[in-house]
């Protein structure tokens, strides 16, 4: 896997917005974080556009990432929010100019199309991390920010988590991959999808049906990509949603069962996803995972150099 180059200050980042529409006023925030870390910034010509639920047209959308992974000055690109549409634009996009000069992506929910698809089909890092719609107040003290900042400029990352009730023991080692698990089911079969062996999976998702987590998950089982895992890390399964007759289960429990034949630790209850606590994950980064009685801990392993 290649890591993009470091940040530093006087860098430039970019943000676009591939799916849900955005204003110039829920992007304040961000804009005040930036500067406080002293990055120029770019934005999308149709980041504050609209057409229907999206900020611009499919191919306004496609157009602004574009520009974005071809523009030589910009070493990072934040997706603005998440929502749905990335997965409408990801076959109109060139890379070529990316893969000669890789540069972070970063985000997390819909932006996982874009996190698998560079992974499986380049060999590129990326960043699973806050968004600027989702950044805490400027000036606060955040773990949030200071992973992502911690990540941008290639600073040691490692995390420690308290014991989880569903979580099972042992140590693991391998490339991070994952992301949201509805997302990561749409892309199943396609071009896009990701090769779970060896990896360590890292699951979230907001918003879904319990019996939706389960049919995801038996996917992922019956298509063999459990199979073959080094471990799994399981963050925010957040304002999941039953039925008038209950499904039975939470989201984690339904994990837990559909994992418990295999032999590789798994981590509940990790500070990623569609939390506050929503903590900066570099994905296709070689990772050791630890899960204890009393604790579990992810270190990140060293950059590697293009």
């Amino acid at each position: 896997m290649i890591t993009p180059p470091s940040l530093k200050p006087g860098d430039t980042i970019a943000i676009i917005a591939p799916a849900r529409k955005i204003s110039a006023e829920e992007l304040e925030t961000a804009f005040q974080w930036f500067t406080s870390w002293g990055l120029k910034v770019k934005l999308g010509s149709h980041l504050f556009g609209s057409h229907f639920q999206y900020s611009g047209t499919d191919a306004e959308r496609a157009s602004d990432l574009q520009q974005m992974l071809d523009d030589p000055e910009v070493m990072a690109i934040f997706a603005a929010r998440g929502g749905y549409g990335t997965l409408r634009i990801i076959d109109e996009l060139d890379f070529s100019g990316f893969c000669q000069n890789p540069k972070w992506i970063v985000g997390f929910s819909d932006v996982t199309v874009l996190h698998s698809h560079i992974q499986v089909q380049f060999g590129i890092e990326s960043l699973h991390a806050a968004m600027p719609f989702t950044f805490p107040l400027a000036g606060s003290e955040s773990e949030v920010m200071n992973t992502l900042w911690k990540a941008l400029s290639g600073q040691d990352l490692s995390y420690m988590v308290a014991p989880h009730a569903l979580s099972k023991k042992g140590t693991c080692q391998g490339v991070l991959t994952g992301g949201n698990l509805s997302i990561l089911y749409a892309l199943s079969g396609s071009i896009s999808d990701i090769d779970t062996d060896g990896k360590v999976l890292f699951l979230e998702d907001l918003d879904e049906y319990l019996y939706h987590v389960d049919r995801m998950m038996l996917n992922l089982k019956r298509s063999g990509k459990l199979s073959n895992l080094s471990g799994l890390i399981v963050g925010g399964m957040t304002k999941m949603n039953d039925n008038a007759v209950p499904f039975g289960k939470t989201a984690e429990q339904i994990i837990a069962e559909i994992v418990a034949d295999y032999n590789f630790p798994v981590c509940f209850g990790f500070p990623a996803g569609h939390l506050d606590d929503n903590r900066a994950l570099i994905l296709g980064r070689n990772v050791t995972l630890k899960v204890t009685g009393t604790f579990s801990t992810l270190e990140f392993g060293a950059a590697i150099a293009e």
